[in-house]
């Protein structure tokens, strides 16, 4: 399983500077409307050959209008329960404030291996500075600047030896694990009640009621696959907080622990903002998609042109990737919940499906003769030869040419939905590389 890291912190001590430092990417923060894709929120850290991913806490509360406070207690509740190890990052300019104080007191109590990072400390007078931290009872600050990245590699190995190793339950190989995800009350527990036939979990009007996460083993019907259901603890109270917010963090360890994803949305609802970050931490780990429009029995107009349009809707919100199963199900009046598991399945398929070399250059060098990569300067591009590399986790397809640099983003799309029309890879990401031959 993978390890979960999470940053917390009042406002402005630097967390997304943090965030993309250690990610190593540099997405700037565009707009900070609500509903614009958190992705910059959530990436992946490779340290000494050791990968886990970290959270920005702070970007994914939603409308900031109630005070500081209140938001702060969220982003450290979630991480106290979600993650495995917390970054807590105050500001050694400015000092410790009454809020650093009161989240500090929080994780003390929480228990959680959590590390104390003095950000901005640029020269000695600040690293000095950054004693009055010790107050805490964290133990040791470490002391980093997120701008020029110094003091950044001596936390990674502290954050790296705080992981524990974890008891992997034992999973056979090669049966595909199908995540079903999805936002509060799209009915991901109704419908693997529905798969199972019996009521494993209970289900509720109650947003969040799941409380565990489990691998159930399916095998009925000629299926045979781990259905990965994660929902997290809710501890009454928390109910009416935003289970909207917790509800992407919560799939993030799902979705990373799947081969494939049924992405449940309420057909009462539509498409919402929340379903796209799910679709983006889906994307963002290459996994395998369906698309099951739960509640069907509860739309009135089921007329061809309606559902047309309504498909058109979803795959024009989640281009440019439209190459995906779309089921219409009701996991209440049990209808068509196999066409589900069918997709599923069909999904892993084509994952694992390997095009024969002398085919794929037969098929591909043939339209790429007749629609060749745009010519740069006067220097023509030249496909010589494609291969698909074997045992990948995702359909990766290999273009050896003269001049690879010159074969940009349009033209790989173009390529892969070649791909896509004479092969059957519905449901799954494909990589496209170009290299020199």
């Amino acid at each position: 399983m993978g390890n979960l890291v999470a940053i917390v912190g009042r406002p402005n001590v630097g967390k997304s500077t943090l965030f993309n430092r250690l990610t190593q990417t540099r997405q700037a923060i565009v707009n900070e409307e609500a509903g614009t894709t958190r992705d910059r929120q959530y990436g992946k850290v490779n340290w000494c050959g050791q990968e886990f991913s970290i959270v920005d806490t702070g970007g994914w509360v939603v409308n900031s209008d109630d005070i500081f406070e209140e938001e702060i207690n969220k982003q450290v509740a979630i991480a106290i329960e979600e993650a495995d190890v917390i970054l807590f990052v105050v500001d050694a300019i400015n000092g410790a404030t009454d809020l650093d104080d009161m989240v500090a007191a929080i994780l003390r109590r929480s228990g959680k291996p959590t590390l104390l990072v003095a950000n901005k400390v640029e020269n000695n007078t600040t690293q000095y500075a950054s004693a009055e931290f010790y107050s805490f009872g964290l133990g040791d600050p470490y002391c980093i600047s997120a701008i020029n990245g110094s003091g950044t590699g001596d936390l990674l190995d502290n954050v790296i030896s705080k992981f524990t190793q974890k008891e992997e339950e034992i999973i056979e190989e090669n049966i595909p694990r199908i995540a079903v995800v999805g936002r509060p009350n799209a009915g991901k527990s109704s419908i693997i009640n529905a798969f199972i036939g019996e009521d494993r979990y209970i289900v509720t009007d109650i947003a969040g009621t799941t409380r565990d996460s489990v691998n159930t083993r399916y095998n009925k019907f000629g299926f045979d696959f781990y259905i990965v259901d994660t929902a997290g603890i809710r501890k009454k109270g928390k109910v009416n907080e935003d289970i909207e917010y917790y509800s992407v963090i919560r799939s993030i360890r799902s979705i990373e622990n799947s081969d494939v994803c049924i992405l449940m949305i309420d057909a009462t609802r539509g498409i919402e903002g929340q379903d796209l970050n799910i679709f983006s931490l889906i994307q963002k780990n290459k996994k395998g998609l369906v698309v099951c429009i739960n509640k069907w029995d509860l739309v009135e107009d089921k007329s061809t042109k309606a559902i047309k349009a309504f498909e058109e809707s979803i795959r024009a919100r989640l281009s440019p990737f439209t190459d995906f199963p779309i089921v219409y199900a009701s996991a209440l009046t049990k209808q068509r919940i196999f066409k589900v598991l069918e997709s599923a399945s069909e999904v892993y398929k084509n994952r694992r499906r390997h095009v024969p070399t002398a085919r794929l250059n037969e098929e591909m060098l043939a339209v790429i003769e007749n629609y060749p990569p745009p010519a740069n300067k006067g220097k023509y591009v030249k496909i010589k030869y494609v291969t698909q590399l074997k045992d990948t986790p995702v359909p990766t397809f290999i273009f050896f040419c003269n001049l690879p640099q010159w074969v940009k983003d349009p033209y790989k799309r173009f390529l892969e939905n070649q791909i896509r029309t004479k092969w059957n890879f519905s449901g799954t990401p494909i990589n496209i590389i170009i290299r020199e031959k």
